[in-house]
């Protein structure tokens, strides 16, 4: 076999050190066995990080077994009959194979850790490949802690409320199922009824005594009589302390940082729901035969923040230093009340969408919102927020800005109220608006004039077609 063969054979495994010129010079040490000692040495120090090479590179050390190029064919053969070194290991085996560990993912850019909020399997459950193990709970999502491979939960390494970080090791599965122990309901319930026997034993033992230390006539005292002016505290006993969520904590954050950083101000106005419901009314057949979505109240409201925006784009900019900054884009936040608690999806781009695109981004996040799936990017931005508050029934508020944002739209409940039309007082039905916005950017006429604005898209559609 030729050194021509052998350098073919290095260069497949990927070694950059072997050079033609370092062969060439090899060459000769055939032959030579002075030379061949010193460039046997020279190819052991040069691919002594190289599983496979390595192994070539014993077989050519001083004192191995090449002493012809007939034994250096045989070394070969033996070379190629060993399997060769895996250089890149799998991620999360364990050293003898059967063993994986389940680790947190990456988590989004701006997050560093996370709590394990709970274990969706327990230890000897079969899983599956990406099956879902546990949730670890963000200040923003939640993110799955997947399988990465198929097998039995042999045990968990940390424990729900614990705070992780992306790498940590948080379970181990195995793969034949080995070594895992599974334990049937029926064994667990003789140690939870053992459990309470014992402080049992320990309340009877007193009962007995009670007879032989009896005194006649030695009544407890009763309790002291409380001050007219001390608190009547409820017991400890009818109290829970619940930790917070980490996504509810942020919440807090958030909100306490925009009440200590912006000079806050709200003005107040109402609409005339009348002929926005009717179009809604006339059209919703229509309009779910063509797009295959609801037509709502949301989306009207959007595209007249969007109008009022474009109107007076001081409401779209926000302070940046000692700069301002002027967006020339609308994206939109909406406000969503989850389970676990508000979050505020993005509707990127507001001003180019019509009001089926609105409603199928709306219908979208607020989905995602809800199961827990949405994620970081879908929240991270936003140049102005909508909320609505009328969902649940809210009469009027103050809502409070999203930072970095520098103003609110709150919506609220429709209530039929009298008001004067033509000179006639008749009902119709009345939403109270509010905006509340940054007072260190925007005067109180920009939003009054943002308010006018959505007050007269709502109350007249057809402004938006005609731009007036």
């Amino acid at each position: 076999m030729s050194f021509g063969v052998v350098r073919r054979r290095i260069a497949s495994g990927g070694s950059n050190l072997f050079s033609v010129q370092y062969l060439r010079a090899i060459r000769p040490s055939i032959s030579a066995g002075r030379v061949r000692t010193v460039a046997e040495k020279e190819i052991l120090h040069q691919c002594r990080s190289f599983g496979h090479v390595r192994n070539f590179s014993h077989l050519l050390s001083p004192g191995g077994p090449v002493s012809s190029p007939q034994s250096l064919r045989v070394a070969f053969v033996g070379m190629l009959q060993r399997p060769m070194m895996q250089m890149n290991g799998r991620n999360f085996s364990s050293d003898n194979g059967d063993l994986l560990d389940v680790v947190v993912p990456p988590l989004a850019e701006s997050i560093t850790d996370g709590t394990l909020a709970k274990f969706l399997k327990n230890p000897g459950d079969r899983v599956e490949l990406d099956e879902a193990i546990a949730q670890i709970e963000t200040d923003k999502v939640t993110i799955d802690v997947t399988s990465p491979g198929a097998g039995v939960i042999l045990k968990f390494v940390a424990k729900e409320g614990d705070t992780v970080e992306p790498g940590t090791k948080v379970a181990v599965i195995s793969k034949s199922g080995e070594g895992v122990t599974h334990v049937a309901p029926s064994e667990k319930a003789p140690e939870q009824a053992a459990s309470p026997a014992a402080p049992a034993e320990k309340v009877e033992k007193p009962k007995v005594e009670t007879p032989t230390s009896m005194k006649p006539k030695a009544p407890s005292p009763p309790p002291p009589k409380r001050s007219a002016t001390e608190p009547q505290l409820p017991p400890k006993d009818r109290e829970r302390r619940v930790p917070m969520t980490r996504l509810r904590k942020r919440v807090a954050t958030r909100l306490k940082d925009s009440q200590n950083t912006f000079a806050m101000l709200t003005t107040f106005n109402e609409v005339d729901m009348t002929n926005l419901m009717k179009l809604r009314s006339d059209y919703k057949d229509a309009f779910v035969e063509k797009h295959g979505v609801k037509l709502g109240l949301m989306s009207g409201f959007i595209k007249a923040a969007v109008s009022g925006l474009q109107n007076q784009p001081i409401i779209n900019a926000v302070i940046d230093g000692d700069d301002i900054i002027y967006r020339d884009y609308v994206d939109i936040s909406i406000a969503v009340g989850t389970p676990k608690g508000l979050v505020v999806p993005v509707i990127r781009n507001a001003d180019k969408m019509n009001f089926a695109d609105i409603e199928k981004e709306i219908n979208t996040l607020a989905k995602k919102a809800n199961d827990g799936t949405i994620s970081i990017d879908e929240m991270a931005g936003g140049s102005f927020t909508v909320s609505n508050g009328g969902v649940y029934g809210s009469l009027l508020s103050t809502p409070i800005i999203n930072p970095p944002q520098s103003a609110i739209l709150g919506m609220h409940s429709i209530v039929p109220r009298p008001v004067v039309v033509g000179g006639n007082v008749v009902s119709r039905p009345m939403m109270y608006i509010a905006l509340t916005y940054d007072h260190r950017l925007i005067d109180g006429r920009e939003a009054v004039f943002f308010l006018r604005r959505i007050k007269d898209v709502v109350e007249d559609p057809r402004r938006l077609l005609l731009d007036i």
